[in-house]
């Protein structure tokens, strides 16, 4: 499907493949991408946040590095009266790790997706063991970052689902040395997964047969000039509009599908330098005497 594609007099392209994302200066972002991550109903990823219900990065967000998810479970919105979940850091490295192992980031990424699932749905899905997924779940649900859903287990089986939660990452400035490691590690496959899955979609959606969510697939890329509070301000005013659009299923409309949403910002490379004028050449200490020396012959007379 061909992607439309515009451009604002501020330099802001938007692109929706038949839809615009919207006029102004926006931050450089991408929606309708792949299960990963913070968002509306869906579990969806903000910038720098939660992929699949988990955090994927800590340095795309707010100007301090701090990376954001307002993550759900899609069949379990928040309703419309009650107040989005208090922001909660997640400075264990332990927990960080658990959420680096790409088995689990695709588990979680399937979870944000397609609701609860039991291990083996996982296995089937992810073409692995019940045994791995089982484990995995363990320790995702050891950090909080998955739960059984009570009261679904048929007999012996055991539903998993997402923990919803605004979960955010310690600012970069204030990360260890191998904390870095581990976040550029895990936002580089979340990332990466991220559009990779974005593309395949876009593939898959664009038959007649898709109907208005062929052109379901919006983005935008644009630059402002900000201070770094006031990025930081962009940035919470963008996970307050995913809050805004969380409903309950009740006040969920026939027809409304989950959609994952991304956020991406990051200050341009600072301009380089201006190269050092080239230091002009010093005579030799005897230039000055074979010049005299010229002189003399050019006013000789023969």
């Amino acid at each position: 499907m061909a992607q439309e594609e515009s451009t604002t007099d501020d330099g802001v392209v938007t692109g929706a493949g038949g839809a615009p994302t919207g006029g102004g200066s926006t931050a450089g972002a991408s929606a309708g991408g792949g299960p990963t991550g913070a968002g509306p109903t869906g579990g969806a990823l903000t910038a720098g946040g939660l992929r699949g219900g988990a955090p994927t990065g800590g340095g795309g967000a707010p100007a301090d590095g701090v990376g954001a998810s307002v993550d759900a479970d899609p069949t379990d919105s928040m309703g419309g009266g009650e107040l989005p979940p208090a922001p909660q850091e997640l400075n264990d490295l332990r927990a960080l790790k658990a959420l680096a192992q790409p088995r689990r980031q695709q588990m979680l990424q399937h979870l944000t997706a397609h609701g609860p699932a039991t291990s083996a749905t996982l296995a089937r899905a992810l073409g692995l063991n019940t045994g791995a997924t089982s484990y995995h779940l363990r320790e995702l649900a050891r950090y909080g970052f998955v739960e059984e859903t009570p009261g679904s287990g048929h007999g012996r089986e055991r539903w998993w689902r997402l923990v919803p939660g605004d979960r955010r990452f310690p600012p970069r400035s204030g990360q260890s040395a191998e904390m870095r490691l581990v976040m550029d590690e895990l936002n580089h496959h979340a990332y990466a997964a991220d559009l990779e899955l974005f593309e395949q979609l876009q593939r898959e959606t664009g038959g007649a047969e898709a109907g208005e969510w062929a052109d379901a697939f919006p983005y935008s890329r644009g630059t402002m000039r900000l201070t770094a509070p006031e990025l930081r301000e962009f940035f919470e005013e963008y996970i307050a509009l995913l809050n805004r659009y969380k409903r309950s299923d009740a006040d969920t409309p026939t027809g409304a599908r989950t959609v994952l949403t991304r956020f991406l910002a990051f200050p341009a490379p600072a301009p380089a330098p201006a190269p050092a004028p080239a230091p002009e050449p010093v005579p030799a200490h005897d230039e000055p005497a074979a010049d005299a020396a010229d002189n003399r012959k050019e006013t000789e007379t023969s």
